[in-house]
């Protein structure tokens, strides 16, 4: 290992020279001087035949690779194409009333412990989201097949008068198939006794389940009661995300 430094000794001062040279220049100017030092064109001979070796060769169509291709791109400021996420969606509850049951009907034949479906969920805030899914009216439809976990919280706030235990509180995820009528498919249940000095009654249902769901399918949540906290985007929402098993 000596040897070989001492071999190469005689050319390193001045391709260092050389290298400190070049590292003065400013953008665009003549390397006319460096072109006559034996040393600078022995190392740029060096370097050339250096880069010949590491990069690519042509394909069979005579084109760099395409990976290749994909990093100059990308280095000259146009990033490769984004590759597209799985499909997913959370919503959170928009403020609506008992004046909107009417459009239930719209759902179909809904049972009695269920029958008031939720139409407006927000999409596209902070807090929620739809990618490579479809959102409109209440429904969310599944664009691509496959495993799907779907899940939802429903933040009840009853409002009790004297001694009135509440109202049985149901949240149901209901899926549909293209032209088909609704089935459900999750169905939480709650019954709470409150203080007859509390203003409001308080309570959170939560579920989720994994279901093989097709292109076309839309899925929906209904509650029994539209007593609903709505201000708040963290306590109800509704979502599905596709799942590779």
């Amino acid at each position: 290992f000596p040897s070989q430094l001492k071999s190469q000794a005689p050319g390193s001062a001045e391709e260092l020279r050389c290298l400190q040279v070049l590292n003065q220049q400013p953008e665009g100017s003549s390397l006319e001087e460096l072109s006559r030092s034996q040393g600078c064109l022995k190392l740029a001979s060096t370097i050339k035949a250096y880069v010949t070796t590491v990069s690519p060769g042509p394909g069979e169509d005579g084109r760099a690779p395409e990976a290749w291709r994909s990093y100059f791109n990308s280095s000259e400021g146009q990033p490769p194409p984004k590759i597209a996420g799985k499909p997913s969606a959370h919503l959170t509850l928009r403020p609506q009333s008992l004046a909107q049951d009417g459009r239930s009907q719209l759902f179909g034949n809904l049972s009695q412990s269920c029958r008031h479906a939720i139409t407006h969920w927000g999409h596209s805030s902070l807090h929620s989201h739809v990618q490579n899914m479809t959102y409109r009216a209440g429904r969310l439809r599944v664009e691509q097949p496959g495993k799907y976990y779907v899940y939802s919280q429903i933040y009840f706030r009853y409002r009790g008068t004297g001694r009135d235990s509440g109202p049985q509180l149901v949240q149901c995820i209901q899926w549909q198939p293209a032209h088909s009528p609704p089935v459900l498919l999750l169905k939480g249940v709650g019954t709470k006794c409150w203080a007859p000095e509390a203003d409001y009654g308080l309570h959170a249902l939560y579920q989720g389940g994994l279901f093989e769901l097709k292109a076309g399918d839309e899925l929906f949540v209904s509650v029994s009661s539209l007593a609903i906290d709505s201000n708040d985007a963290a306590a109800s929402y509704f979502g599905a995300f596709r799942l590779d098993l």
